[in-house]
């Protein structure tokens, strides 16, 4: 494996500043948010007692499982000694960090008391999920941390591989746990299912793969440095195999749903007369996020291997994801309780009535606030540390690679 310069961008330009400024106001924006709720009280947002998590509920759980996908790159490279991804690892784990930093810090100013997030980290119920989540994610923190350092200092890069490899054991263990939160759930129809732990797992994959295609494309591109068409292409085919893997995970959760009888009115409700949630899932979610995706990553005529129809591709695999996450937690909770089996419940209380929610501006501006900071983190740390490898142009992370000159003469031979 050839020597990869990692360097700091300059990030002296006028619109590098911009774009921190845009940052920093957008999570201004945020803070005020979640100020404006927490003063007036829940009742001016879109939630109610039927849909007590909301869209920043959505944000967070996006940015928390894409954190795990993240990492993914730097896996496969320390974890499964795939040299090509190595120059890559540094940023992965980066915006990992990012990422679960700016999903909790939406999750805790959505508690409605955010004070009492002291209480969660001092009193433990270990038969509460949300108990072991707190280990969880503070945990994943230092231990990409630790392994960060190990692959930035020279004289720890023996101890990278085992790093790496006791990161990606956490990493799995942690989407399983936000997976088990619903999973475990049993009350409500739409979770109930072991079948989440694993869908999440590899939702992650394919949710952090896709942000770290973009944010690399548009780091590379606005500082002017070289990105080689090796390793994007070795992006976008395991983007497009995580992809069909949602897809495949998706069927079989709903084909597992429909085999069971007792949840035979969810999946109706989902699939078919669900209004909004219906055409989230088929539109936004399987269409948009899935099946488009991937005609452009994988036919020849639509791809060609256009950098634009890739981050397309990408962006639009963000767009499912988000619908995905929206149906899982809105669709799930907009669907009625049912608290007697095979009985008509009426009532004042809104007993088997399908939920209503409307995300109010607030619950928007601190959902997008989170995705703001996570971006502003990772965006001042590379001007500050050298995450970035001075070059990706495929002589130099391509051990395959032939120069013009090396290709002419092996073609003439």
């Amino acid at each position: 494996m050839k020597f990869t310069d990692f360097r700091e961008i300059e990030g002296r330009s006028l619109g590098y500043y911009a774009l921190l400024a845009l940052f920093g106001v957008l999570v201004l924006a945020g803070l005020y948010a979640g100020y404006y709720m927490e003063t007036n009280g829940h009742h001016v947002t879109g939630m109610n007692n039927q849909i007590v998590w909301g869209i920043p509920h959505v944000f967070a759980v996006f940015m928390i499982v894409s954190a795990s996908g993240v990492l993914n790159v730097a896996s496969i490279a320390s974890v499964f000694g795939r040299d090509m991804y190595k120059p890559l690892a540094r940023l992965s784990g980066l915006l990992a960090i990012s990422l679960l930093i700016g999903g909790l810090t939406v999750l805790v100013l959505d508690l409605g008391k955010p004070d009492r997030l002291i209480v969660a980290m001092t009193t433990y119920n270990f038969k509460s999920i949300f108990a072991w989540n707190i280990f969880l994610y503070t945990g994943f923190i230092a231990v990409v941390t630790v392994y960060l350092w190990t692959m930035m200092e020279r004289r720890m890069n023996r101890y990278t591989k085992t790093a790496g490899m006791f990161a990606f054991i956490w990493r799995l263990t942690l989407t399983t746990g936000t997976g088990s939160i619903f999973g475990f759930l049993i009350a409500r129809e739409a979770y109930d299912s072991a079948l989440l732990a694993p869908m999440f797992i590899i939702m992650s994959f394919s949710f952090g793969l896709a942000i770290f295609i973009l944010y690399t494309m548009a780091a590379y591109n606005l500082t002017g440095r070289p990105l080689g068409d090796a390793i994007m292409r070795r992006l976008k085919n395991l983007l497009g195999v995580f992809v069909a893997a949602v897809l495949y995970f998706v069927t079989v959760y709903h084909l597992t749903n429909l085999y069971m009888t007792a949840h035979h009115a969810f999946e109706k409700f989902i699939l078919l007369n669900g209004g909004v949630y219906t055409a989230l899932f088929w539109v936004g979610q399987v269409l948009i996020g899935g099946i488009v995706p991937l005609i452009i990553l994988f036919h020849p005529r639509v791809n060609g291997g256009s950098r634009r129809m890739i981050a397309v591709a990408a962006a639009l695999v963000l767009v499912g994801a988000f619908c995905q996450i929206y149906v899982i937690i809105i669709g799930g909770e907009a669907f009625p309780l049912i608290i007697f089996p095979g009985k008509i419940v009426s009532s004042s209380f809104f007993d088997g009535v399908v939920g209503h929610y409307r995300p109010s501006l607030p619950e928007i501006t601190l959902g997008l606030s989170g995705v703001a900071l996570a971006m502003g983190l990772a965006t001042f740390a590379i001007k500050v540390l050298p995450y970035l490898p001075a070059s990706l142009a495929d002589a130099d992370v391509d051990p395959h690679h032939k120069s013009k000159s090396e290709a002419t003469e092996a073609a003439h031979a």
